[in-house]
């Protein structure tokens, strides 16, 4: 590999930089696009919800395997087939005539993104060291945290003036760059690495999709009795939701997996899950800290937007254009991670920038009114993403410090897992804490009308999640569902400040780790077992 000042040496972070951008702005820009497809496809309520959960759970399921298997395999090969995927299964979806075949290709999209996303951070912990480092991993984390906020810009004016389908077709282009600049990164593999564990793998799948199914769907079949409409794969549950059933099954096998990893651990048999990671206690409460991160930031995004469109009545473009601040804010912070880094170590940025979250989370929440301009928690925004800038940046180098080159893939699975695990909890969570916020500040809002008003637009406000509220004609109800949006998303922002001054006092538990200084790459040869050097064929 050529030197670290060469222009080359920053290829690869530019083609993995862009990969997860493309994976993370897919997410954000389905969601706008909903509407324009329930129209198009005439989709049921129960065909829009999994166009979107089905992408998150098959996400989050095959993160743990294909981790482990782009350690055996090669983590380039692994990264380059997500991408082809990815491509093919966007191809079908701008071509979904309907929504079963919609559904099924999201799926597909979900899995080659699984792919991908943990073979970028592999390959950036083996390729880089030093300030090298610092600075690959502030840019991977600005991606992931301001990606996700321009998500709904970008698909916003997508649909707005090219409809629906070229949220899909978007990412052609990109992603035939993407295959090219591919073959200019250097692959890396465990070669010490053995057969697979099949039964892990299924432990693995069945553990994460159950628990991610019952954080994320929760709200919609009912935690324990059953919604009305509780329907699953044609099946009606009358007396209990799925919700429990899913939870119990995602944790019984997820404890299986982790007794059955250290039996093949203790005896010297390839395990799936390297449950070692855990004792470094970099990787441990790194961990921990980015699952609170993950709760606060996930959450936040999801509540403020439907404020935004359902109480204030914004365009989802124009929504976009504020929550953009937040990105912006993000990628700013971002460039002034390696400066930084030369007077200040990781764990103290990772402590700033949750601090900074915190502030503008609680800040964000303070200037929220029906009345408000929008321009009134833009610089809220702005704080609270350059806090997301610090932290996620730096908390990723943190927690994948101390982690061996050779398990740089499984390792990189399981914090994305984990990632996902947060934010799955910060759905959960927060929007829980929205939709009964809801409904309760409704029926005060109310207190003066008949009984049947209150409760009926209620319960429409509470279970559209706010989205019921532009289509409320008496002023009297509409003003008091308005209010109670404003009331409930600010209590949401609260939370989110506490739970990421709760991340603040899990990084007192890091381990102190010098200020980075420049190192050149390690010396590699060609071949071998995890060398880091290309493939003969490049």
């Amino acid at each position: 590999m050529s030197s670290p000042n060469s222009r080359q040496s920053w290829l690869p972070l530019v083609v993995l930089a862009t990969g997860v951008s493309l994976v993370v702005v897919d997410a954000t820009i389905v969601n706008v696009a909903v509407p324009a497809i329930i129209a198009d496809l005439g989709l049921g309520a129960t065909d829009v919800e999994w166009v979107n959960s089905i992408y998150s759970l098959m996400f989050a399921a095959l993160l743990i395997p294909f981790g482990r298997a782009g350690d055996r395999y090669g983590r380039r090969r692994l990264f380059a087939l997500g991408i082809a995927v990815f491509l093919v299964a966007s191809v079908l979806a701008a071509l979904s005539v309907n929504g079963p075949m919609l559904i099924g290709v999201r799926a597909v999209q979900g899995a080659g993104a699984a792919m991908a996303v943990p073979m970028t951070l592999a390959i950036i912990n083996r390729v880089y060291v030093g300030r090298m480092r610092v600075i690959a991993f502030a840019v991977w984390g600005s991606i992931i945290g301001g990606m996700a906020a321009i998500g709904p810009l970008v698909g916003g004016w997508l649909v707005t003036d090219h409809g629906w389908r070229a949220a899909f077709w978007i990412n052609l282009p990109i992603g035939a760059l993407l295959l090219l600049g591919s073959l200019r990164v250097p692959e890396s593999r465990d070669g010490h690495a053995a057969g697979g564990d099949l039964a892990g793998l299924v432990l693995a799948v069945l553990g994460t999709t159950g628990v991610v199914f019952a954080l994320i769907e929760g709200q919609k079949y009912g935690w324990w009795e059953p919604r009305r409409t509780a329907a699953l794969f044609g099946l009606r549950f009358e007396s209990l939701s799925p919700v429990p059933f899913a939870f119990a099954v995602g944790i019984l096998a997820l404890a299986a997996l982790l007794v059955r990893e250290r039996r093949r651990e203790r005896a010297g048999r390839p395990v799936l899950v390297n449950l070692t990671l855990f004792e470094l206690p970099s990787f441990r409460y790194g961990a921990m800290a980015a699952v609170i991160v993950a709760l606060g930031e996930f959450g936040l995004i999801l509540v403020l937007p439907l404020f935004l469109q359902s109480a204030l009545g914004y365009t989802a473009f124009r929504a976009g254009l504020v929550i953009a601040a937040l990105a912006l804010g993000t990628f700013l912070a971002g460039g002034m991670v390696p400066p930084l880094s030369k007077k200040w170590s990781p764990r103290a940025i990772v402590r700033i920038g949750l601090g900074m979250e915190a502030v503008g989370a609680a800040a964000i929440g303070l200037s929220l009114s029906p009345d408000m301009g929008p321009w009134r928690p833009v610089p809220w925004l702005l704080l609270y993403g350059a806090g997301i800038g610090f932290a996620t940046a730096q908390l990723t180098g943190v927690l994948m410090a101390d982690v061996p080159a050779r398990l740089s893939g499984g390792a990189s699975a399981l914090q994305s897992t984990v990632r996902q695990l947060g934010a799955a909890l910060g759905i959960a969570v927060l929007g829980g804490v929205l939709v009964t916020g809801l409904g309760s500040a409704v029926e005060r809002g109310l207190a003066g009308q008949p009984e049947q008003v209150r409760t009926s637009t209620a319960r429409m406000v509470e279970e559209s999640a706010g989205a019921a509220i532009p289509a409320l004609r008496d002023p009297v109800v509409h003003a008091a569902a308005v209010e109670a949006a404003s009331e409930a998303t600010r209590r949401v922002t609260f939370i989110t400040a506490l739970a990421l001054l709760a991340g603040v006092g899990i990084t007192l538990l890091l381990p102190r780790t010098p200020v980075a200084r420049d190192e050149s790459p390690e010396p590699v040869a060609a071949g071998g077992p995890d060398t880091g050097g290309r493939d003969p064929d490049l």
